[in-house]
């Protein structure tokens, strides 16, 4: 690899960081304001949200959260008139006298609570939160408002707005898969099959939201064309223990069994946290693909039985040192060993119709997949004003195996060189490790603008390694040097930025950001000795605005420019064979795709009326099947390919039909269009296509909620695959007691089992149609539980520092 030298750019933006940082520590305040909450018994209120008002317009000067104590101290207080107010959400809020603030310390009066009159219970059941939220810069799905009895969380992304699954259950939002996941703010550092298991293992029950980012700040990774998915699991809100359970079996073709535990305790200067969700998944999937190959027909049918063992654990904890400093350490784990049988007929007709050969495979294999990381994270709390300095350190360790046996059988026309019996084997080990650093630092510049800054530095290293094996006619193995490679990935990605924003007025804010990222990478396939290096650096800007000229009316815009790396497993160039005819295969000379990204969202009263959103991508990524005419293979290999754009509108939310009766409805059309050159020809696609869902709830007596959902896709286009269209109905029931502390669930998903992904590939030689379908009609039972205090405060919900990398583990 070539030996890293840093962008003047990049310099500029780190010591742009810490003169920022050192000239806001040498600051000095004029005075410090402080004082107590207590209640009527003179007992002190904790954890009390205290705000220091500024008169005569009563403008929040500065605020903070009273400690255990129900103490609060505002620090470097300019002069002038204010008062202080105090509240939490079980209390009724306290208020202080008018006070003259000048050159000497202000010791406010102990502000005194009193608990209101109306029970909580009672607040919580006539708060209705709707099922969709728009925000300035992201769209919220509350997941608590769906029955997902038996779901999991891959499930519950496809209720969220202009998110799919495409024909392998990759995440498709707004028409690209190429997105950014994350859990609680940290990245999956995960695509493909790994990030579905992972997801599989999550059970609805643990999520509370989910986050839809189109345009991200600067302050976040520049990768993932499409934006960032943020899935927030479920977390409490004050001092003791408390935790969750929850159990759950389904059955479609095979039974299903899942279960997890959700612990928090909470010590007011140590926080802990811990989380394990297992289960077992007996499943399957049926591939039928029509290949029209000169004057034959070949169709082949493959059937992908696998059994998964899954389980992941977290726990993590925080340490509050003072007011101002807090450490924290995450451990995160993962294992998912998997036993599957895939078999493969293939059968070739002749033009009237008539089979002249076949082939049968069995593929016998195993897989064991496992990850782990560690994240350390330190706060400082510089002062009341809002200036935070915030440093992520992070290791991420990926390690999975897969032992496969094939066997294949060979009839009439398509017996291979005199041969009727074919046996091979392959081993693969696949690790990739990943160190990151990140620093982020907050600087408030006034009363209405603050400015952000930081950087990161991360490093990956991918070594995988196949060996194949083809059996002779001796019965000795002997290594297939054609389907044998050892591939080693090393990427090492700089980045700096700064941010802008600026409270304008009370109706107008805008945000402004510049974020620099520079890589270098080595790619090298030991087999085949080739090398491919890489040192590239980009800018990446973002803006963003937001307009409430009322509180029923919200207007915002945002821009940004991204780019999308190739996932690791993408630039290997193994060829992995699913059937005798049919593999995959990475491509090393992938360069990365860039997108500029438009988004408009205008709001009524958190009914989303209106979102125009526009996706232009250069270089994007797709698969691209290779067809060989002569040996019948058809070869899938990441590509980029020339441009791609999306014009999007939508619109949406929740209705209130009656008081026992919710309606949820969204509708969204597109106009998506593809431009490229595939194979030495012109390829040019444009497709209009749209999309309606609706989902009900019916509130009965004794606490009984139904549920009734459906959806439809129509045709639709996605890279170079004519998308046909797909619906399908939900019906569901659960009853809440014990207080709200027990749910049982009852869900049958696709009733009517009419979920397929469908489609057509019609390009140079290629003819080709697909059809995929899985057990999406599934009877699912689920029981849910929560105990200990339920107002727990936990862990801190922290972003870490390895952003995008995990993102492209495959």
């Amino acid at each position: 690899m070539k030996t890293f030298s840093t962008s003047t750019s990049t310099w500029l933006l780190a010591l742009t960081t810490f003169l920022l940082s050192f000239s806001a520590l040498a600051q000095t305040g004029p005075t410090t304001v402080k004082g107590t909450v207590q209640d009527a018994k003179g007992q002190p209120v904790a954890y009390a949200t205290v705000m220091l008002l500024h008169l005569p317009d009563s403008a929040i000067a500065l605020a903070q959260t009273a400690d255990e104590a129900g103490a609060y101290a505002f620090e470097k207080v300019t002069a002038g008139r204010y008062l202080v107010k105090a509240t939490r959400i079980d209390l009724n809020s306290a208020l202080s006298a008018s006070f003259e603030v000048k050159a000497q310390p202000v010791q406010v009066p102990a502000l005194v609570t009193s608990e209101k009159s109306t029970a909580l219970k009672e607040v919580m059941v006539q708060g209705q939160r709707p099922l969709l939220e728009q925000q300035a810069d992201r769209l919220i799905l509350n997941v608590e408002k769906l029955n997902t009895a038996g779901d999991n969380a891959l499930e519950v992304l496809k209720n969220a707005p202009g998110v799919r699954l495409d024909k392998d259950d990759n995440i498709v939002f707004r028409g690209s898969s190429s997105v950014n996941v994350m859990i609680n703010g940290k990245m999956t550092y995960m695509t493909g099959q790994e990030l579905n298991n992972y997801l599989k293992s999550l059970p609805a029950a643990s999520v509370s939201k989910v986050e839809l980012i189109a345009n991200p700040p600067a302050s976040f990774d520049a990768a993932g064309t499409a934006g960032v998915i943020n899935i927030q699991l479920k977390r409490e809100l004050t001092k003791g223990m408390n935790g969750s359970m929850n159990l759950g079996t389904g059955y479609g073709t095979y039974e299903k069994v899942w279960g997890g535990l959700n612990l928090n305790y909470n010590l007011g200067k140590v926080s802990f946290f811990s989380r394990v969700n297992a289960g077992h998944y007996n499943s399957y999937n049926r591939l039928t693909m029509e290949r029209t190959i000169r004057d034959s027909v070949y169709r082949s049918v493959n059937y992908w039985h696998p059994v998964t063992k899954s389980v992941n654990v977290a726990a993590g904890m925080d340490y509050f040192i003072s007011k101002k400093h807090t450490v924290g350490l995450m451990l995160k784990g993962y294992s998912s060993p998997e036993e599957a049988v895939t078999t493969s007929n293939s059968v070739s007709f002749d033009v009237p119709g008539k089979a002249i050969g076949s082939t049968l495979m069995s593929n016998p294999n195993t897989l064991s997949s496992s990850n782990y990381s560690l994240n350390f994270n330190y706060r400082f709390e510089i002062d009341t004003t809002g200036r935070t300095l915030t440093l992520d350190t992070d290791y991420v360790r990926y390690q999975n195996g897969k032992d496969e046996h094939f066997t294949n059988q060979y009839f009439e026309s398509s017996i291979q060189n005199g041969k009727t019996l074919e046996q091979l084997r392959s081993f693969s080990e696949a690790a990739v490790r990943i160190y990151a650093v990140k620093l982020d630092y907050v600087h408030p510049l006034g009363k209405n603008l603050k400015a952000e800054t930081g950087w990161k530095s991360s490093w990956v290293r991918t070594d995988s390694d196949l060996h194949f094996q083809t059996q002779s006619a001796e019965n000795t193995w002997q290594q297939d040097d054609r389907r044998t490679n050892h591939f080693i990935y090393d990427e090492n990605i700089n980045a700096g930025y700064i941010s802008l924003s600026q409270k304008v007025s009370k109706a107008l804010s805008l945000k402004a950001g510049l974020r620099a990222e520079q890589t270098v990478s080595l790619g090298n396939s030991l087999t085949a000795e080739n090398v491919v290096d890489r040192n590239y650096w980009q800018l990446f800007p973002s803006l963003f605005a937001s307009f409430t000229p009322h509180d029923d009316h919200q207007f915002s815009a945002s821009y940004s420019r991204r780019i999308s790396r190739p996932s690791y497993r993408s630039l290997n160039p193994f060829t992995f064979f699913s059937d005798p005819y049919t593999g995959l295969r990475g491509n090393p000379f992938l360069q990365p795709s860039f997108s500029n990204s438009l988004q408009f969202n205008y709001t009524f009263k958190n009914f989303q009326l209106l979102s125009v959103s526009y996706l232009q991508q250069k270089d994007f990524v797709m698969e691209v099947v290779t067809q060989n005419d002569q040996t019948k293979e058809s070869i899938s290999t990441p590509q980029n390919l020339s441009r791609a754009s999306s014009l999007s509108l939508s619109s949406g939310g929740t209705l209130p039909v009656r008081t026992w009766w919710s309606a949820n409805v969204q509708l969204q059309g597109s106009l998506d269009q593809v431009n490229t050159p595939v194979q030495n020809t012109s390829y040019n696609q444009k497709q209009f296509a749209w999309s309606a869902s609706t989902d009900h709830n019916f509130t009965l007596p004794k606490k009984i909620t139904l549920q009734y959902s459906a959806y439809y896709s129509s045709p639709s286009v996605s890279g170079l695959f004519n998308v046909k269209a797909n619906y399908a109905m939900d019906l569901g029931a659960k009853k809440t007691f014990l207080d709200g502390r027990a749910t049982v669930a009852l869900k049958l998903r696709d009733v009517f089992n009419t979920v397929r992904f469908r489609s057509t590939l019609d390009y140079a030689n290629v003819n080709m149609t697909w059809q995929n379908e899985w057990e999406s009609r599934r009877l699912n039972l689920t029981f849910d539980y929560k105990f200990g205090n339920s107002k727990i405060k936990t862990a801190r919900n922290r972003k870490t520092g390895t952003s995008e990398e995990e993102n492209r583990v495959n």
